[in-house]
């Protein structure tokens, strides 16, 4: 069966494919790479894999591109799962033989209830899908796949559960999809240079933490990993098929999870001459730091979340604030950079705690951050817990509105609102303070191109901030 491995338009400049936290559209255009699609994408022969977000195409083109396959599977998430329902159901009316499938973690969690949403929807599948996708394009009966639910003889059937893929070599390279289907140029992340190439080395997470939603729901709590010799190997051809990258990213939930294994493959790919950073936890050996900083290393994205020890307690997130400070010592120390990641309205949130953030945020001083509302997904502990406490004031597609991130959460004596407008406070207490924005000119003048980029995300920053409070309050 001709394959289109779909990531769908939705709200303008949605991220869909920022997976771990939530999806919504960022401060600055921000787009992440459609890596899940891209496994089952490089083991089906002759699909094609379309990221209409960042390539900006809109419903009626993507209907268009849809012509002559068989086969469409379509990225979802529960902010957009409504719309990308819409998506399926105009793809049935003008192709009626196409088959189409939902994958994601919506999809996994609540197949039942995402598959009678609508009748163009023939199956969703329940956990990683790398091979489900390529047996269901391969003509395989439905009822004889595992890891989906789909419609037999009239009922909802859900097939016997995948397994975890254990042999991650054994999957394609995305990167040769992405050089194949995808226009690199068009993918940003405020904090990584541009143009930046991404991919997996491992996936899963140790960590409980009870907000994450990919761990919770398809990638799982074991660090399934590829072996250092393949990381290399894939790093090599990826330099060669993206000539211009300034960066890599290793976009595993924590690669520094095994320190011994971090260093091996910075070790490798230190001859290939090449800048990249990744995901970590605030608990890197110094000297792992100066194995992989002397290897190429520029920057680690770390969850701080929050100021207070009780809520990162509550939260389940297995670090404390003083080896979060010592931490980042040790990164400036060595020359790494540090992109902190913080949240807003986790449980035992208070006027009080937001302040305390703020300012742990401010002693901290990582060289940016990026302030994020709680998001209760289905799937995860906080949304159980949510549910239970009665804290969940919004739920399913009202994560977001207008493509923007809204607060679901509210607590006695902290609402929702209030909790919203501290994400502003928070940026503007940060970045309008003589320290980052010396850091942030001084690079305007040492690069022309930074210089560019820079003036385009302060005007799409507060645009966007604008556009923020209109979301909200309509």
């Amino acid at each position: 069966m001709r394959t289109l491995l779909l990531n769908p338009p939705s709200f303008e400049g949605f991220d869909g494919g920022a997976g771990s936290r939530y999806q919504a559209r960022r401060e600055i255009r921000s787009f992440w790479y459609p890596t899940w699609l891209a496994y089952p994408a490089g083991l089906i022969p002759e699909s094609r894999l379309i990221d209409a977000p960042p390539g900006e195409l809109g419903v009626d083109e993507v209907v268009r591109c849809a012509k002559g396959f068989d086969l469409i599977v379509l990225s979802t998430s529960t902010p957009t799962v409504a719309n990308d329902v819409r998506v399926a159901e105009l793809l049935k009316e003008h192709y009626p033989h196409v088959k189409i499938g939902f994958v994601g973690p919506h999809a996994m969690v609540l197949p039942m209830e995402t598959m009678k949403m609508s009748e163009a929807i023939d199956f969703v599948t329940t956990g990683e899908f790398d091979y489900t996708v390529p047996e269901i394009a391969s003509g395989a009966p439905l009822e004889k796949v595992r890891g989906i639910v789909c419609r037999s003889k009239g009922e909802l059937v859900r097939t016997a559960d995948r397994p975890l893929v254990e042999d991650l070599d054994s999957l394609p390279f995305v990167t040769e999809v992405y050089a194949r289907d995808l226009d690199y140029k068009k993918y940003y992340i405020g904090y990584l240079k541009h143009p930046y190439v991404s991919i997996y080395t491992g996936r899963g997470c140790r960590a409980r933490c009870t907000y994450c939603l990919w761990p919770q729901t398809i990638s799982g709590h074991v660090y399934r990993v590829r072996t250092p010799e393949n990381v290399y190997e894939e790093m090599k051809l990826a330099k060669k098929l993206f000539p211009e990258t300034k960066e890599f990213f290793f976009d595993d939930d924590t690669f520094t999870e095994n320190p011994a294994r971090a260093e091996e493959i910075a070790r490798r790919i230190k001859s290939l001459g090449i800048t990249w950073s990744c995901n970590a936890r605030a608990n890197v050996p110094k000297e792992t730091l100066k194995v992989l900083k002397d290897c190429g290393l520029r920057l680690l994205v770390v969850g701080f979340e929050s100021g207070n020890q009780k809520i990162l307690n509550n939260i389940k997130k297995g670090i404390k604030l003083e080896q979060a400070r010592n931490f980042v010592k040790a990164a400036k120390d060595t020359g790494v950079l540090v992109h902190g990641a913080f949240i807003l309205g986790l449980p035992g949130e208070s006027a009080e705690t937001i302040a305390e953030t703020m300012r742990y945020a401010l002693d901290l001083d990582p060289y940016s951050i990026q302030v994020s509302l709680a998001a209760p997904y289905p799937g995860t502990e906080l949304y159980a817990q949510g549910i239970k406490e009665g804290w969940i004031v919004r739920e399913g597609s009202s994560l977001v509105k207008n493509g923007i991130q809204n607060a679901a959460i509210s607590y006695s004596g902290l609402s929702g609102e209030d909790i919203f407008e501290s994400v502003e406070r928070f940026y503007r207490r940060f970045y309008l303070r003589p320290r980052p924005i010396l850091r942030i000119m001084k690079e305007m003048l040492q690069d022309k191109n930074e210089f560019v980029r820079r003036m385009r995300e302060g005007r799409e920053f507060f645009s966007f901030m604008a556009k923020r409070k209109e979301a909200v309050g309509s």
